[in-house]
């Protein structure tokens, strides 16, 4: 059984979309996607420094792009992927590329929601000074205590031992210098704000309000949802569940254990791949895991999806 997954803020490079751009199509969607939204993909996508692709009104529209973009490569036939795929499931923002996967937006709309969803959590992040930090190791009750203690959120616990915490810099701070028993290491992490949490409740508002406009479809495969790793079966829950996820925690490890539950047998990441097949290879032992970082990983994966499709 093959799983379908799709990363979150973080995982952008700068030049990381360079490549795909030479493929057939590529160049073309993404050009239509960033008129759609009135940013430069492209030039962010092969151009952008480490510092603009950071920004979340860019990141969050790149990266789901990118996961779109390199998914429909993976298959001759669009009508090939809930055939072939058993579940899908993103991380964070990537809960967006598989819902357009999936087939509850189209690709424009996923496109434009992400885009008011960005700059929804850019404000957001503007109105207190917020980050997140990752735990590495220790027991996760000891650590989801301590940090409500100090006030943080986990805001993504995402198993094989790695908690993100979010709250504002003072408090992140204190993390620092007073670590739960058996974290091995704090780190800082590249985004802009406390995504995830109650700092994010101005960007849930904006993006309720841009789903109004929408008309969603039922998922065409089982769709893994972020709040508690349940299966989701309507596209109007998805939706409803991608709003609120913007300040509730990300569940990835509740995630990985329906994946087991379901019989996974094979995991591939889309573009731009490596955090989750990470996770995977520690929380899924004997799982196969595959991450397109380049066109150059396509021919392995369509390799994986013939071995283990359903």
């Amino acid at each position: 059984m093959l799983v379908l997954v799709a990363p979150g803020q973080g995982a952008q490079t700068p030049g990381f979309l360079t490549p795909w751009l030479e493929l057939p199509g590529v160049r073309g969607a993404i050009e239509a996607w960033s008129d759609a939204v009135q940013l430069d993909l492209v030039r962010y996508g092969t151009e952008g420094d480490a510092e603009e692709i950071r920004d979340t009104a860019v990141a969050q529209p790149l990266l789901v792009a990118a996961g779109l973009a390199s998914a429909h490569m993976l298959f001759d036939d669009p009508a090939d992927l809930p055939r072939k795929v058993g579940a899908i499931a993103g991380h964070s923002v990537g809960e967006l590329t598989a819902a357009g996967l999936a087939g509850v937006l189209s690709d424009e709309e996923t496109v434009r929601l992400v885009r008011t969803r960005g700059l929804g959590m850019a404000e957001a992040a503007a109105i207190t000074e917020t980050g997140m930090s990752a735990l590495l190791g220790g027991d996760p009750e000891v650590s989801v205590a301590h940090l409500e203690k100090l006030g943080l959120t986990p805001a993504n616990i995402n198993g094989a031992g790695q908690i993100v915490a979010a709250g504002t810099m003072e408090q992140l701070a204190a993390l620092n210098e007073d670590k739960p028993e058996g974290v091995r290491k704090v780190v800082p992490l590249k985004v802009a704000g406390a995504f995830h949490t109650h700092h994010m409740g101005p960007a849930v508002e904006k993006l309720a309000e841009a789903a109004k406009e929408l008309v969603p479809a039922d998922p065409r495969l089982t769709y893994v949802s972020n709040k508690d790793g349940k299966a989701v079966a309507t596209g109007a829950e998805v939706l409803e569940r991608l709003v609120g996820q913007v300040a509730n925690p990300v569940r990835w490890d509740l995630c990985m254990e329906t994946f087991k539950e379901l019989g996974v047998t094979a995991l591939i990441e889309v573009c731009p791949g490596g955090t989750l097949t990470g996770l995977a290879r520690r929380a899924l032992p004997g799982v196969r895991t595959l991450a397109l970082k380049t066109p150059d990983d396509l021919d392995a994966a369509r390799e994986l999806i013939a071995e283990h499709s359903a």
